[in-house]
């Protein structure tokens, strides 16, 4: 029996809201994206997420409302579940987010690399360049990727050696020029690595390309590409695409996910195409399907690179969107908004920050209602699992009837 509706999660990749219990713990004591841009901007025009509890959930957070200002306008008129959800994995990393939002927390510790050069056991990096053949490589510590390849961009495309670095997360990522360098090879050295940094429990290799031939034209291309370990549990993604519906992944969640649980992946990037392919999805998914899109630039874009204007033009363009997929949703059709961690631009280092998170469900037949602080990122997938008549996940527990 076919199951009604449709869920689609907009995960929007850092948007935390302050006031997580343990952020000392991880050295982000006061972190609060939302809030801080708020203040720094003198004001933000998000009346379509204001309208859906926005501002309600960071103050229930943060304790203190966000200093946005007056909310005129909202075009979305449907109603909402609103709150914030605490993370129990022991990383503030993307795969720990996004695993525990699905079900499937990270309960042990990743394996990281050390900040500074070299940050890469030499045993690793011989074993990698004997076995994709390469001289060398260029980087080997802890940096901005944009910074690191107008640092060596140059002197990558003269030597022919990738540039490897890493920073505060547990990953390994390989940036090299499209043309000189090649795609297909940069994949290839990608998988190599990826393989031989499995003895020290990395999350991910991340393929980083890019263009230009000299400094101050270097740009990362949106031909990125993660390598990740699979999640350490099934996640409510396997458990739809196991029971025959579709899990249809917009950006980077198939990679995020290992292709785990995934019946189509959609290659999108910037934040108005991701939009526009999110959009389309959901307009042309069948019943029984999960639309997943991970906004990508709140984070690399913004967040890491410590630009509080350039979120706070994304929050508010992003706002303008939502009103476009209320018109589409059909009786029955739920949606969510939501993040894997926090990443205050305004907040020293240019790090992920422990945050709580928004967790907003709306759609037709949703009703209005505070649901308080989560006790886990879980509870999401137990409510989607809830909302598709699946078995219940380990962890979480659903508000979809709260």
């Amino acid at each position: 029996m076919t199951k009604k509706g449709r869920a689609i999660i907009l995960m929007m990749d850092s948007f935390g809201l302050g006031g997580a219990e343990d952020a000392a713990k991880f050295g982000d004591a006061g972190a609060d994206t939302l809030g801080h841009i708020a203040a720094a901007r003198g004001g933000l025009k998000v009346p379509n997420l204001a309208a859906l509890g926005l501002l309600k959930a960071a103050e229930a957070s943060s304790g203190a409302a966000p200093q946005a200002g007056p909310q005129e306008g909202a075009k979305i008129n449907l109603p909402a579940k609103y709150g914030f959800m605490r993370e129990i994995s022991r990383g503030k990393d993307t795969s720990s987010g996004h695993w525990e939002m699905a079900g499937s927390p990270v309960q042990f510790e990743w394996g990281y690399f050390k900040p500074d050069y070299p940050s890469f056991p030499e045993e690793l990096i011989q074993k990698i360049c004997a076995e994709a053949g390469i001289p060398g490589i260029l980087g080997n510590k802890a940096a901005s990727g944009t910074e690191i390849i107008e640092e060596l961009g140059e002197e990558h495309i003269q030597t022919g050696k990738p540039i490897c670095y890493t920073s505060a997360d547990s990953v390994f990522q390989i940036a090299a020029h499209e043309k000189h360098f090649g795609l297909d090879r940069l994949y290839k050295l990608c998988e190599i690595a990826f393989k031989h940094v499995a003895p020290y429990n990395i999350a991910r290799v991340i393929a980083r390309p890019f263009e230009g031939e000299k400094k101050g034209e270097f740009k990362r291309t949106k031909n990125r590409h993660d390598y990740s370990v699979k999640p350490p549990m099934v996640t409510v993604l396997d458990e739809i695409k196991n029971a025959g519906g579709e899990v249809i992944s917009v950006g980077k969640i198939s990679d995020i996910y290992a292709k785990q649980g995934i019946t189509k992946a959609v290659k999108a990037s910037g934040l108005e195409e991701l939009w526009n392919a999110t959009l389309a999805e959901a307009a042309a998914a069948p019943d029984f399907s999960l639309v997943f899109t991970n906004f990508v630039d709140f984070d690399m874009a913004w967040g890491h690179r410590r630009d509080t204007e350039g979120y706070a033009r994304g929050l508010e363009y992003f706002d303008t969107r939502l009103p476009e997929l209320a018109a589409q949703m059909k009786e029955g059709d739920i949606a969510f908004i939501t993040a894997d961690h926090g990443c205050d631009p305004t907040y020293k280092g240019t790090d992920h920050t422990r945050e709580h998170v928004p967790v907003i469900m709306f759609g037709p037949g949703v009703r209005p209602q505070f649901i308080g602080g989560r006790d886990t990122y879980a509870d999401l997938g137990q409510t989607v699992a809830e909302y598709f008549k699946l078995p219940p996940l380990k962890f979480g527990k659903s508000f979809l009837n709260d």
